[in-house]
């Protein structure tokens, strides 16, 4: 089995004293730490293929989404808020690792086919586990994607409780889900049946600090069958689509109304969540966030998906691997009652490795010194919204070794004036966008020789990531980068 790790984990002995043998349906850690009733809950709302621009808080007035809309009004909403890695398992994996790709060994969507004994490797230190190591009650429910061995399971990562599924796709209606144990088929709508069991597992923990993570499936594809409450929003809409040309705008059209109606989903039972806090007394004491695991394109750049996009065009066919920023942007919502000032809008660059730091700060657990992550806390940047106290560098490293359906070695640098994504495959140009004049990424200038010094800055810092994080495409880049004489 592919258990793949790299450097900077703690050592076996402590990581299998967090990870210890459990019960999956176990709820409850054996020995809290007596200060612990102090510390807030978690309710961590993660989303799958979700755009930013399908949320209306980010300026969607098309789309129904008042339950996440409350939350950016109660709590602070993220303008520029990334994963470093546009597919589902590896930002995953980074997500609860604190690590790129390049150091797990997940770079792509795990294709149980062809990969079916890659996952994350149970002696990874995920955040989970530390919660878990303090006294929290954890719980996944939802989707997991990675890995379907039992080595791989939720339940070896920090969860004491999970009920989801641990592939990366699944039906919106009558799912077949890991029960108990068991894998069946349980009929209802996907996401309800995944919050109903999140709202039971609240409930049993409401008197201990708990970390809850409700993982959808939606809106990944198949969007539909959803309820008809979900549906009605749009019966009628006339949605507004991309301006790209040679678009086949009906069927865009009929594509963005399922992909709302099922985005609309996500928001009724997140009503569900916020409603149970509210009736058990628990809003106060538990931070809320939201987010998704990358962003989603339904004929953006002429195409559907996400990093591993397909063309939508017509008169094109085939893959177009890409980093635009509708592919790693997303959306991201933090209510932290008593902390965060409702309505809180952040600039600052974050990305999904910044979860980890930033909940054991919330929660009061430090990252243990012998623990290398590469991530940061923005927990001062909710904390003091306008004087947060520290440095920040806007700055973003992202990457995407693709494998699955096409081949792609993509090395992205990005700041809030200009983007850079280096192709490292054969034959490939490479993308440079001025994101100061040109933010939809429609006029690529790596050929203008008038920004042969702007790139070259790019490729420098680039390199310095790519070494710091001993990225094995770091000599590759050094080679084109002598070849095209930088």
């Amino acid at each position: 089995m592919r258990a793949l790790l790299g450097p900077g984990l703690l050592t076996l002995a402590f990581a299998f004293a967090l990870t210890g043998p459990i019960a999956r349906g176990q709820d409850q850690p054996k020995t809290p730490p007596t200060d612990v009733d102090d510390r807030p809950n978690i309710l961590f709302i993660y989303t799958d293929d979700q755009a930013r621009w399908a949320v209306g808080a980010y300026g969607n007035k098309e789309i129904h989404t008042p339950n996440l809309d409350r939350i950016a009004r109660e709590g602070a909403l993220f303008q520029n808020a990334f994963t470093v890695t546009p597919v589902c398992p590896p930002s995953r994996a980074s997500m609860f690792t604190s690590r790129y790709p390049t150091q797990f060994g997940i770079a792509d969507w795990i294709d149980p086919k062809i990969e079916p004994d890659l996952g994350l490797a149970p002696s990874a230190i995920t955040w989970p586990k530390l919660l878990k190591a303090r006294g929290y009650s954890t719980g996944l429910v939802g989707k997991w994607h990675l890995g379907d061995h039992a080595q791989f399971h939720p339940t070896r990562q920090g969860f004491n409780y999970f009920y989801g599924f641990l592939g990366g796709g699944n039906h919106s209606m009558n799912p077949i889900l890991e029960v108990n144990g068991v894998t069946k088929t349980v009929e209802g709508p996907t996401a309800d049946l995944i919050v109903t069991e999140g709202l039971r597992f609240i409930e049993r923990n409401r008197e201990r600090p708990f970390s809850l993570s409700v993982h959808f499936r939606e809106p990944h594809v198949p969007y539909a069958p959803v309820t008809e409450e979900d549906s009605a929003h749009y019966k009628d809409l006339d949605p507004t689509i991309p301006d790209y040309p040679d678009l086949p705008r009906d069927r865009v059209k009929n594509i963005t109304k399922r992909y709302y109606g099922s985005v609309s989903s996500v928001d009724r039972n997140v009503g569900r969540l916020l409603a149970r806090l509210d009736e058990l007394d628990l809003t106060k004491k538990t931070i809320v966030f939201f987010t998704s695991d990358h962003g989603y394109m339904i004929g953006h750049h002429g195409l559907w998906h996400k990093g591993n996009g397909s063309w939508i065009a017509n008169g094109k066919q085939g893959r177009r691997p890409n980093m635009f920023d509708d592919s790693i942007r997303v959306p991201l919502l933090v209510r932290w009652p008593g902390v965060v000032p409702p309505g809180t809008t952040i600039d600052r660059t974050v990305t999904n490795l910044d979860m980890f730091p930033t909940l054991l700060d919330m929660a009061g657990v430090g990252v243990p010194d012998n623990l290398t992550i590469q991530g940061r806390s923005f927990a001062p940047l909710l904390r003091n919204p306008k004087n947060p106290l520290v440095a920040w560098d806007d700055t973003y490293f992202g990457l995407y070794d693709m494998h699955n359906g096409a081949t792609a070695h993509m090395r992205t640098i990005r700041t809030p004036a200009w983007k850079l994504v280096r192709h490292l495959e054969p034959g490939v140009e490479d993308e440079l966008f001025h994101l100061a004049n040109d933010p939809g990424e429609t006029k690529n200038l790596n050929g203008a020789s008038e920004h042969q010094a702007q790139k070259a800055a790019l490729i420098e810092e680039l390199q310095r990531r790519m070494t710091q994080i001993q990225d094995p495409k770091t000599s590759e880049l050094t080679a084109t980068a002598k070849a095209e004489g930088r």
